[in-house]
């Protein structure tokens, strides 16, 4: 986590108001800083506007001003809006404009969301998607247009009950505008405003900020949601904006009943493309389906299966013009019938179209056997009663060779809480489902881990909300370890029975690498990590020696503990790491920052040859005492 810059680092305090706490995050115009108001005695986000180029032309920096005040006043009309970051103030600090914003608690944006956890199912992107379209309607009512529309700028955050991700906002006005008004377009000239990748085709030729154009944006996004990357990602901006305006989106693979919709959106034509109103409606459907309309036959003609007679169709009778039924009301074709004139009821006479069949004229019926035909009927129908109960046993659904996950998967038991599991990915990690196998635990081979089992009504219910849960049950334990994802093992249709109905959720490398070692509270005390994949924050150790950290209770002595995780830069070599990670731990996770005093601990380190073998280059930054003594239950 940096701290920031000299000038604008913690503990400034601005506008002689508000104490900056840490940096929240940084963006195309500054940094979002985490501050406390020590008027309102209240936390408040303070968004930083930051000149990077010293030599930069003052009216470029002029420009920069005049849009964070433009920001401050459009998002500050849709104040109150329940999915738009609220504005309380801006004010200017030594020269430069600070915007007071409201501090959204536990909020993650969609786009972390997905990098860290994959692709959100359909219906959770409808949820969201329903949300944003409501803050852009909302500004375009206005005549504001958001104009930067994308996963990083819309925040996901805990609602009141605490259920994570509930509450959606979109945030960053930055670079809005009124097409109509007569404000100035703050626009750098070597710029152009907006995302490659999510910004309309006819923005990047040049064209005007329209509500269609910010639809477009959201249909872009929500195709990252659902399938975990952008529809015109490359390997450059530039590439990006001209696969927007020149080429199709790539096909989807997960969106299931979203695919319609985001095909609307994605409309090269602005003219052509999906309304606000149609893609609420289309939303909408996806998030509350209705009922499939039962095919109501015509009273007034018979089923197919009703008699041998060929009939014509009836002209269809509107319903309130159906003269009212005999028989109970039930529709005509299942009344009974009476026996043909003259003739007596016959044991098939209840139900029309089954009676006996007509005598031929000028013939006599031969007399029969009434006995031997009652003794075969009924062998008859036990034999059919016999078969047939050996037919359905022999084809309940689940039994026999069905896989619980599928063939892809490949177990042929269903996931236990608990297990131990190695993955392997046929194609990119996080993309359609991994072969699994379920391995020793505590053994060398590399796997992850279930960490949760629930029971589901219905294989549809696993497949629409398992993902979500299987988020929401293993939450905890990802915020403490540094590169993990959930994956939700999600029986199918011909499965759904072998697996007992259930859903397994498992912790897995982010980046489909391998993890060693039990994952949270499965851990032991007493085990050694040969790796620091599998330490957490909050984690006592022991060192046993300069590869190896024992796992001990943090209630009694121990030597360290593990207070965050530090990623390095992308071209620092492991064996740089291993020189420097102690330095940078001291310096960006100071201990002092834990409630640790400087005077007695300082900071300490542990690097992973996994976090260079998956690219995450991360390392783990601890605490210690400087007289290297043990630390106590009763410490920080």
């Amino acid at each position: 986590m940096a701290s920031g810059t000299p000038q604008s680092g913690v503990g400034r305090v601005i506008a002689d108001r508000y104490l900056l706490l840490n940096r929240l995050g940084s963006g195309g115009m500054g940094h979002v800083w985490l501050a406390y108001d020590q008027r309102l005695a209240c936390e408040v986000a303070l968004k930083e506007i930051v000149f990077r180029d010293p030599g930069e032309a003052d009216h470029d920096r002029s420009a920069r001003v005049a849009r964070a005040r433009a920001e401050a006043r459009h998002a500050a009309g849709l104040r109150g809006h329940p999915h738009v970051v609220t504005v309380h103030d801006v004010l200017e600090h030594e020269g430069l404009p600070w915007i007071v914003m409201e501090y959204v608690a536990g909020a993650l944006d969609l786009s972390a969301l997905v990098a860290q956890r994959g692709a959100v199912a359909p219906a959770e992107c409808a949820r969201i998607g329903l949300a944003v379209l409501d803050a852009l309607t909302a500004g375009h009512e206005r005549g504001v247009m958001h104009r930067d529309v994308k996963p990083a700028n819309i925040l996901l955050a805990p609602d009141r009950t605490g259920s994570p991700y509930a509450r959606v906002l979109l945030t960053d006005y930055g670079i809005s505008v009124r097409p109509d008004g007569d404000e100035t377009r703050y626009t750098l000239t070597s710029a152009l405003v907006g995302t490659a990748g999510y910004l309309a085709p006819e923005r990047a030729q040049g064209g005007p900020p329209t509500a269609a154009a910010d639809l477009f944006s959201l249909g872009c996004t929500l195709y990252y949601a659902v399938e975990g990357y952008g529809p015109f990602d490359r390997e450059s901006g530039l590439a990006a904006l001209t696969a927007a305006v020149m080429e199709e989106p790539r096909p989807v693979l997960h969106a299931g009943a979203l695919e319609p919709l985001l095909s609307a959106l994605l409309t090269k034509d602005p003219v052509r493309r999906i309304t606000a109103e149609g893609t609420e409606a289309a939303l909408s459907l996806i998030l509350t389906p209705q009922p499939h309309p039962r095919t109501r036959l015509d009273p007034a003609s018979e089923p197919p299966w009703a008699g041998g007679i060929t009939r014509t169709a009836a002209p269809r009778t509107p319903p309130a013009a159906v003269p009212p039924q005999s028989h109970g009301g039930a529709p005509q074709w299942y009344a009974p019938s009476g026996p043909p004139s003259g003739q007596a009821p016959g044991p098939w006479s209840g139900v029309r179209g089954f009676g006996p069949p007509p005598a031929a004229p000028g013939r006599r019926r031969r007399p029969r056997n009434r006995a031997r035909t009652a003794v075969l009927a009924t062998a008859l129908g036990l034999a059919l009663a016999v078969g047939g109960a050996w037919f359905a046993m022999a084809n309940l659904p689940g039994d026999g060779d069905a896989k619980p996950y599928g063939d892809a998967v490949g177990l042929s038991r269903p996931l236990a809480d608990g297990d131990c599991v190695a993955t392997r990915w046929t194609g990119a990690p996080f993309v359609g489902d991994p072969e699994l196998r379920v391995v020793k635990c505590l053994s060398e081979e590399p796997y992850g881990q279930v960490m949760a089992v629930f029971g589901t009504a219905s294989a549809q219910d696993a497949r629409s909300a398992g993902a979500t849960r299987c988020e929401r049950r293993t939450e905890e334990t990802r915020k403490k370890l540094a590169d993990v994802r959930s994956y939700a093992a999600v029986p199918t249709a011909d499965g759904f029975e072998r697996a007992g109905h259930r859903v397994a959720c498992l912790l897995l490398d982010a980046r489909g690498k391998p993890l060693f070692g039990p994952i949270g509270n499965r851990r032991p005390v007493g085990m050694r990590f040969s790796d620091t994949a599998t330490m957490q924050k909050g984690d006592c150790l022991d060192r046993v020696n300069d590869n190896i950290a024992e796992l001990v209770s943090c209630r009694g002595p121990h030597q360290e503990q593990v207070l965050d995780f530090h990623r390095m830069s992308p071209d620092t070599t492991l064996a740089r790491a291993r020189r420097q990670a102690t330095t940078v731990c001291r310096q960006e996770v100071p201990p002092d920052d834990y409630g640790y005093d400087p005077n007695i601990y300082t900071g300490s380190s542990w690097v992973g040859d996994s976090a260079w073998a998956s690219g995450t280059h991360f390392v783990v930054c601890t605490a210690i005492r400087r007289d290297g003594g043990t630390m106590e239950r009763d410490e920080p």
